[in-house]
Parts: C-alpha cells; sequence; structure tokens
C-alpha cells in the first residue's frame, strides 16, 4: 500500500511542475502546425458561409461540395469555434443587480448595460471559426507540403475560401478554445516576453 501511496506522490509531484503546454498535451507550435504526441495537427480556416441568406438549392450544393471533400481526404477532423466573447455571465449579473436595486436611477444604468452587452452580443454573433484539421503522422517531410496543398486546392476546387492557419492563428485558436480569449491581438511564447528588453 505504501508503494501505491509513492506512486500516486510521485505522479502528483511530476502534474505540479508540469509546464503549460504539457498539461494541454502540446510538444510545440510550428510555423504551419500544432505538434502533439498523437500527430502533427495542421489546420484549414474556412472562411464560413451565412447560409441563412441562401436558397435550398444553394445549401444542398454546399452539403454536396462539403461530402466531396470529406470523400477525398481519408483522415480529416473538424472543429468549429465561437470565436466571440461569451456575455451571459455578465448580462445575469446585471439582472440580478437590477432586481435587487431599490434606486431607480442606478436601475436605469443597469438596463442601459445590458442593452449594450446585447448589441454587442448581436453584432458578434456570427464571428464563428470553422476548420479542417488534418492530423500527420510519421509522414517523410517531403510528402507533406505536397500532400497539404493537395487538401487545399481540394477545398478551393469545392468553393470553400480556405487559409492554412500559421503560427499566430494556432496560437490565437488555442486561446479561444481554451479560456475564451478573443481579446487578445499578440499571444507571447512567454509571459512577459514583450517586456523583455534586449542588448541593453
Amino acid at each position: 500500500m505504501e508503494g501505491v501511496n509513492m506512486n500516486r506522490k510521485k505522479k502528483q509531484e511530476a502534474r505540479e511542475k508540469a509546464s503549460t503546454r504539457q498539461l494541454m498535451g502540446i510538444e510545440g507550435i510550428t510555423s504551419h502546425s500544432l505538434a502533439t504526441p498523437h500527430g502533427e495537427l495542421v489546420f484549414f480556416m474556412i472562411k464560413p458561409t451565412n447560409i441563412s441568406v441562401l436558397s435550398d438549392a444553394s445549401i444542398g450544393a454546399r452539403i454536396y461540395a462539403l461530402m466531396n471533400v470529406l470523400k477525398g481526404i481519408s483522415d480529416i477532423e473538424m472543429l468549429c469555434l465561437n470565436s466571440r466573447e461569451n456575455f451571459e455571465d455578465n448580462k445575469s449579473y446585471l439582472k440580478a443587480r437590477m432586481d435587487a436595486e431599490q434606486n431607480p436611477v442606478i436601475r436605469k444604468l443597469l438596463a442601459q448595460d445590458q442593452t449594450a452587452l446585447d448589441r454587442m452580443q448581436v453584432q458578434m454573433a456570427t464571428a464563428r471559426e470553422f476548420l479542417i484539421i488534418i492530423r500527420l503522422k510519421n509522414e517523410k517531410e517531403s510528402d507533406v507540403q505536397p500532400y497539404l496543398s493537395r487538401i487545399e486546392k481540394s477545398l478551393k476546387d469545392q468553393g470553400f475560401t480556405v487559409r492554412k492557419a500559421g503560427e499566430s492563428d494556432i496560437k490565437r485558436l488555442l486561446g479561444v478554445y481554451y479560456e475564451q480569449n478573443v481579446t487578445t491581438e499578440v499571444y507571447e511564447d512567454y509571459d512577459g516576453e514583450r517586456w523583455v528588453i534586449l542588448n541593453e
């Protein structure tokens, strides 16, 4: 029993010393991919289409085009991100404050704040990101770029507006995915990196 406790203690110590990347299961970020223990992930960013203004025939054609892409690529994963801020907690807080507030002037200000949040949320409602993910496993470096170019061409041939995600895109995707951070413009490799002044 003592051996089990020691093993558990060692695992706990290792977890506490692990870096953020290790905890997230990321080995590194390259100029075109996210390296993980389960393969290298390459992201293709697809510009969304507003289907609410399309006819049924046009929507059917878009579905058929996506089906053709999926048939042509064997190992494909898809991801949809809500790339917008979520104001629901703030709106719930404001509603609770309005219900509890006795002063009508304060209550009116709180209602104006809630209206402003509603407007912001409506403006950002279409901010979605759609991604096609290709997981590379033990491919030769010389085969990777032609393979990725073929996939990108296939997507474009089917009428999708697409581009391969770069390093800054991948950092932003991780920020949105893990903490819904859609406001940061530049993601640093290390905390406080922007404050380091070299050669002084």
